[in-house]
C-alpha cells in the first residue's frame, strides 16, 4: 500500500469528486509514445522488468515476490482503483511492444493529493530519460487529475532517483518509514510539492 502524504489537504466533496472522474477519464497520450494503462496482457512484461532487481528493489510499494501471480493481483487490483478514481497503473511500450517501464500513480481524492512510483528497464536507465520522464509525469498528473499536492519517496541508497527528484524542485522534508507488501520496513527520504509551487517553477 503507498503511504498518503505527511501534510494532510482537505477536499471539498465537489473537487474530490471532479478527480476521481478526471482519473477515471484520463486519456494517456498526452504522456509521451508508447503510455497504456496496464491490463493483464501486460503481466508478462511486468513480471520480466520487474524481476530485475536494479528495476524493482528501490520500489516499495511493489508485490513481493513478483511473479505471474503477484503481478496478476497487482494489475488487477490497480484496474479496480482507476474505476473508483483512485489510481492509475501505466505501462510504457518500446518500439517492439514490450514493457519497458511502468508508473503507478496512487490518488487519494479526498485530500486533492498524489504519489508517483515507478521505474524504467536497466538498459534504458541513465540516459536522461528518467528524468525527463517524472517531470513530464508530474505536470501531467497535476494539470490532468487536478491534484493540489503530491509526494514522493526514494531509498536511502536510491542517489539517482533522489537527483532527479531534487532538480525537479520538490521540498525534502526529512525521511519517512514506509511498509512494503511483504512486511518489510524502509527508511525513505521524503518530499513533497504542491501544484502552486509546480507552476511557479515549471510555468513562468
Amino acid at each position: 500500500m503507498s503511504t498518503p502524504p505527511k501534510t494532510v489537504l482537505q477536499a471539498s466533496d465537489e473537487e474530490a469528486e471532479a478527480i476521481r472522474d478526471a482519473v477515471r477519464a484520463a486519456d494517456l497520450a498526452s504522456l509521451g509514445p508508447g503510455r497504456v494503462r496496464a491490463d493483464l496482457s501486460h503481466v508478462p512484461g511486468l513480471v520480466a522488468l520487474l524481476a530485475d532487481a536494479r528495476v524493482s528493489d528501490p520500489i516499495y510499494d511493489l508485490p513481493r515476490p513478483i511473479t505471474p501471480e503477484s503481478i496478476t493481483r497487482w494489475v488487477a487490483e490497480a484496474q479496480a482503483q482507476a474505476l473508483a478514481g483512485e489510481g492509475l497503473l501505466t505501462v510504457t511500450l518500446d518500439e517492439r511492444g514490450e514493457v519497458a517501464g511502468y508508473a503507478k500513480i496512487t490518488v487519494w481524492p479526498e485530500r486533492a493529493s498524489a504519489e508517483l512510483a515507478g521505474a524504467i528497464r536497466a538498459d534504458l536507465q541513465s540516459r536522461g530519460q528518467g528524468g525527463r520522464g517524472m517531470v513530464r509525469s508530474f505536470d501531467w498528473i497535476f494539470e490532468t487529475l487536478g491534484v493540489r499536492l503530491m509526494c514522493l519517496t526514494a531509498a536511502l541508497d536510491n542517489i539517482r532517483s533522489q537527483k532527479g527528484i531534487d532538480a525537479a524542485g520538490f521540498r525534502r522534508m526529512g525521511e519517512r518509514e514506509v511498509t512494503r507488501p511483504d512486511g518489510a520496513t524502509r527508511r525513505s527520504v521524503y518530499w513533497e510539492m504542491t501544484r502552486e509551487e509546480w507552476v511557479k517553477r515549471h510555468r513562468l
